[in-house]
């Protein structure tokens, strides 16, 4: 399997996560899509979107959006919970991610730290609404360890590829004890360096 993505992109991050958990082999094809790379003509056969990331399976077939990638990959696996309602609810944290977080926090974070505009910048309007998407999770996280109940899922896969950078786009956590606690298990629970 190939996957084509920008190293950077917690979109991205959330395929090579789950790869590296699941221990799927994969080639990893880095994307920069600021330099226009995802919109030649050879990527946009593979992603008419133009957009990472992608993943183009041994049979050549193409896949993308990264939820949509990762709910894929993780069938079959502890990833997505066994109990059909669960596995619901966890695709709810899945919609909600890229309709009521990622724009707003992931948004943000592309203003600061990839086109190194300063906080005084941003928009006000995706400043609040991206604390109103960190204080859902901290108020739904005050009473569960993961996402969903106490088992880790894609829904913490999805959602900790921003929320752990959240800082990068001008977020403060300190007042977010709940959310700080579920990034440290979450991020143990992928095996991965403490960003903080």
């Amino acid at each position: 399997m190939k996957t084509y993505g920008d190293a950077n992109s917690g979109n991205c991050l959330k395929v090579k996560w789950v790869c590296d958990r699941l221990a799927l082999p994969y080639t990893w094809i880095e994307v920069n899509t600021l330099k226009g790379e995802s919109r030649t003509a050879e990527f946009l056969k593979l992603n008419g979107a133009g957009q990472v990331p992608t993943v183009v399976l041994d049979d050549g077939r193409a896949l993308a959006q990264s939820n949509a990638i990762i709910r894929y990959l993780a069938r079959g696996s502890d990833l997505i919970p066994a109990d059909a309602y669960d596995a619901a609810k966890m695709d709810e944290w899945l919609f909600w991610e890229q309709n009521s977080h990622e724009p707003f926090v992931a948004g943000c974070r592309f203003q600061m730290f990839y086109l190194g505009k300063p906080a005084s910048d941003l928009d006000p309007d995706k400043v609040k609404r991206g604390y109103a998407a960190l204080a859902r999770m901290e108020h739904h996280l005050a009473t569960s360890r993961f996402l969903v109940g106490d088992s880790f899922s894609l829904a913490d896969v999805a959602l900790i590829a921003y929320t752990r950078v959240a800082h990068e786009g001008g977020f403060h956590l300190d007042g977010y004890a709940a959310l700080r606690r579920w990034i440290s298990e979450a991020e143990r629970a992928l095996g991965l360096p403490r960003v903080r």
